[in-house]
């Protein structure tokens, strides 16, 4: 599937860069669109994905300091964002003595419609099938999957569980079944298409503030997909030419070189000077 970013993906992705301020004052309309068109996203294309954002209650309507329109984070935006941040930027190996966290769920037939928002999003989760009604993924998901069952109020449905694989067929099997790892294994080769040669060129010839800003909210926008696709597991468990911990190396490595190159450029918008 070839990379798209959408412009209210693109909104997202800066505001989880860039538009979380600690006093949490307001994106100026002015600069949101001065800076996304740095990406190629029109005006009302802009306006347009705010107004979705809005209605669906992550940005909230405010005025600047300076008395400027603007758009700030919801309470829920922030902890989405917040929850976000520990799968996009985790350094640390997953290991398989962790466990797994099962969540089984039953949905009577009068309410199948929470079926298919419960299956989905466990899948944007991270987690695979196991059977019909059992969902399983790493232990350390447990936290997350809490708190995103309790905020779409899917959570009387659900039981979680944690525990260890018993058998009988070995794990890395097992997991073979649960997850479409070739699928995920794209998706990271994706990645590394588009993005490791902006690094290299980056490393060869570093470019300016504006450049900075835009490689670094295309990569970002990019790997914050992955980490929910993928549910990194521990390597023992994944084919020897596994893509996904080079495709990690390389937003990290973004992340490291461009992330606060890119603020000198959009902190003059933010600040309206």
């Amino acid at each position: 599937m070839a990379e798209q970013h959408t412009p209210r993906s693109l909104i997202v992705s800066f505001y989880g860069a860039y538009g979380r301020a600690p006093d949490e004052s307001p994106v100026p309309v002015a600069a949101l669109i001065r800076l996304l068109g740095v990406l190629g996203v029109d005006a009302p294309s802009v306006r347009s994905s705010v107004s979705r954002l809005k209605r669906r209650g992550l940005l909230l309507p405010g005025r600047t300091a300076g008395g400027a329109a603007g758009y700030a984070l919801s309470e829920d935006a922030r902890r989405l964002l917040d929850d976000g941040d520990r799968r996009i930027y985790a350094r640390t190996e997953p290991k398989l003595s962790e466990g797994w966290v099962l969540a089984v769920f039953s949905v009577p037939e009068a309410e199948r419609h929470k079926r298919h928002l419960l299956r989905s999003r466990l899948a944007r989760l991270g987690f695979g099938s196991a059977a019909p009604g059992v969902w399983i993924a790493p232990a350390r998901l447990y936290e997350e999957t809490r708190n995103a069952l309790e905020r779409l109020e899917l959570s009387p449905y659900v039981d979680l569980f944690r525990g260890d694989h018993l058998g009988y067929a070995a794990t890395a099997e097992a997991v073979a079944r649960w997850w479409d790892l070739p699928a995920i294994a794209g998706l990271h080769e994706e990645f590394l298409a588009a993005h490791e040669p902006v690094l290299r060129a980056w490393r060869s010839a570093p470019a300016d503030a504006e450049d900075a800003y835009r490689d670094y909210l295309l990569a970002l926008d990019s790997w914050r997909r992955l980490p929910y696709a993928d549910p990194v597991l521990p390597a023992e468990l994944l084919p020897d030419d596994w893509p996904g911990r080079r495709s990690a190396e390389v937003f990290t490595a973004l992340h490291e070189l461009l992330r606060d190159r890119g603020a000198e450029y959009v902190g003059p918008f933010l600040s309206g000077e």
